[in-house]
């Protein structure tokens, strides 16, 4: 085989390797650009352990967020406000699919979500109050 053959086979070698890094590269970029998978307990589940209508505050004793979020909530009128931590109750963010600390969720009067989301900061709050207080459409 002379020597321009060789370079032509590992040329084309060097070019089928690179496809087949571009393609698995291709198809992370798809998986990390779709759309997230939502957060928390889905609306319109029950939410078995709790009556509402009430807001569901999921804490962490030791996160500056989750103080200023339950410093936020006691200027909520429209539903009562039940604080919940995680170390009284290690298995409870588990058993409730809860992601995160802080995070919200408000049932309704049949005990199922309205709405539920990480409270990253204090407006959060009101701003997940307003959207499980919205009419349903």
């Amino acid at each position: 085989m002379s020597f321009t053959t060789t370079a032509v086979l590992l040329t084309w070698v060097a070019i089928l390797l690179l496809g087949l890094v571009v393609s698995g590269l291709i198809r992370q970029v798809h998986a990390l650009t779709g759309a997230p998978s939502a957060l928390g307990p889905a609306p319109g589940t029950a939410f078995p352990g709790f009556t509402g209508p009430a807001l569901l505050l999921f804490l962490d004793e030791g996160c500056p967020v989750c103080s200023e979020v339950l410093a936020e909530s006691a200027k909520v009128r429209a539903l009562p406000v039940r604080a919940l931590f995680a170390h009284e109750d290690p298995g409870l963010f588990d058993r409730h699919s809860i992601p995160v600390a802080p995070f919200g969720v408000v049932l309704d009067a049949a005990g199922r979500v309205r709405a539920a989301g990480p409270l990253g900061s204090a407006d959060a709050v009101h701003e997940l109050v307003g959207k499980a207080l919205e009419p349903v459409p």
